[in-house]
């Protein structure tokens, strides 16, 4: 049901590439490719390949991509995540979200659109069995 690097209760300090801690206040460009965890106050871009995880009383002034990810805390600005995404209780999203699945907690604030998309790996096998349909067809 859930993608290879998509842990249902989130990754631990261990487990994270980039950890900004609680006290932190950064401002710039976040990418990597691993894990990340917000639990400070982030202005700028956060993206990664991995899965992103924004703690409770984490601050987001920023659009955000990653590979799967679980909110807890506040982001302002657009999230695109490529697969799974959890919004727990806590959770306040002001700005819209592009996601291939979605489960929100019932308390969690949305106030944005919300667009779904396949997720890529759904896509590129509907788009064999397209191509196997229309070579069947010749």
């Amino acid at each position: 049901m859930f993608a290879k690097n998509a842990p249902q209760g989130g990754i631990s300090n261990k487990d994270a590439e980039t950890i900004i801690g609680a006290s932190v206040k950064v401002e710039g460009n976040f990418v990597c490719e691993g894990d990340m965890i917000i639990d400070g106050e982030v202005k700028g871009k956060v993206a990664t390949n991995g899965f992103l995880q924004v703690g409770g009383g984490a601050v987001i002034n920023a659009d955000i991509k990653a590979g799967n990810g679980k909110i807890s805390g506040e982001v302002k600005g657009n999230v695109e995540i490529a697969g799974y995404l959890e919004l727990t209780a806590t959770a306040k999203i002001y700005g819209d979200v592009e996601v291939g699945s979605l489960s929100i907690e019932r308390g969690a604030v949305l106030n944005g659109q919300c667009a779904m998309k396949a997720v890529k790996a759904e896509k590129a096998a509907g788009q064999e069995k397209e191509e196997a349909a229309t070579d069947e067809e010749k």
